[in-house]
């Protein structure tokens, strides 16, 4: 399957060199997440599992902003008028999204700067590599609008990314984490200049679709997998994952080019 001429309805989307790059619309409003933007995100990662084309995703910023989370209007609003049922459907759809990010094989970058809160907050926690700017402000506002702070896996999530006790505070309060503290606890991998997010998440996206794709797939599933698995099973796991790497075209061209002494140029397979 081929994604670079792909054209979503609900958010922007810009494939180039083998990185996708997706933001979000209405910088105005400074990017809230819709039922159907939910709904299509989802889609698209269910979509890039099979893109052969697309070997990096870059989730950005919009107008100086991230995500300023679920639409008060589009989607709090209606939602007091639904039943049961109604209300399930939603919170699965939510986790469908980021049960998607996790199950596609390219990494993702979040670049993210300014607002970051709510759903957009958890967008970037299920991103496998975040980068900030100084402006950078997350927060999980669930308990805010009255609910609990257990929220497209929040819980499960969070305490892994930055620890149990700071991830109980953030999802009990609901307070902002300033950007020095996201890189400090380690949310974010590192803060860049404003100016530089957009082409430092660029440079690092294309220097991971150069490398040998078929092996950072790999990785990134051993990443999710391994959660479950008790120690000796994750390394037997990752004995069976790295002999099949082994199996790879890429591997040759890594040795071939090593005698060379040149280097490697990968190509997935």
């Amino acid at each position: 399957m081929n994604m670079a001429d792909f054209k979503p309805q609900h958010f922007n989307w810009h494939a180039k060199d083998g990185v996708a790059t997706i933001t979000l619309s209405r910088p105005e409003r400074k990017n809230p997440i819709t039922f159907e933007s939910y709904a299509e995100l989802g889609q698209t990662f269910r979509r890039l599992v099979l893109a052969s084309d697309i070997k990096a995703v870059v989730f950005g910023s919009n107008g100086g902003n991230f995500c300023s989370g679920g639409d008060v209007h589009d989607i709090i609003g209606p939602l007091l008028k639904r039943d049961m049922p109604g209300l399930v459907q939603f919170t699965r759809m939510t986790g469908e999204l980021v049960k998607a990010m996790r199950a596609c094989p390219q990494p993702i970058i979040a670049a993210v700067d300014g607002i970051c809160v709510g759903a957009g907050a958890m967008i970037a926690l299920f991103c496998d590599i975040r980068l900030g700017t100084p402006a950078a402000k997350t927060a999980f506002l669930f308990t805010r609008v009255g609910l609990a702070g257990c929220d497209m896996g929040a819980c499960a999530m969070l305490p892994r990314v930055i620890g149990h006790g700071r991830a109980s505070e953030l999802l009990y309060t609901g307070r902002t984490m300033s950007a020095e503290e996201g890189e400090r606890w380690g949310f974010f991998n590192r803060l860049v200049a404003a100016g530089r997010l957009e082409i430092e998440a660029g440079e690092l996206a294309r220097s991971l679709a150069a490398g040998p794709t078929f092996a950072h797939g790999m990785t990134k599933t051993m990443l999710h997998q391994e959660w479950s698995m008790p120690l000796d099973e994750a390394i037997e796991a990752e004995a069976l994952a790295q002999a099949v790497c082994m199996r790879t075209k890429d591997f040759k061209r890594a040795y071939d080019a090593f005698v060379a002494k040149q280097k490697p140029v990968f190509a997935g397979n």
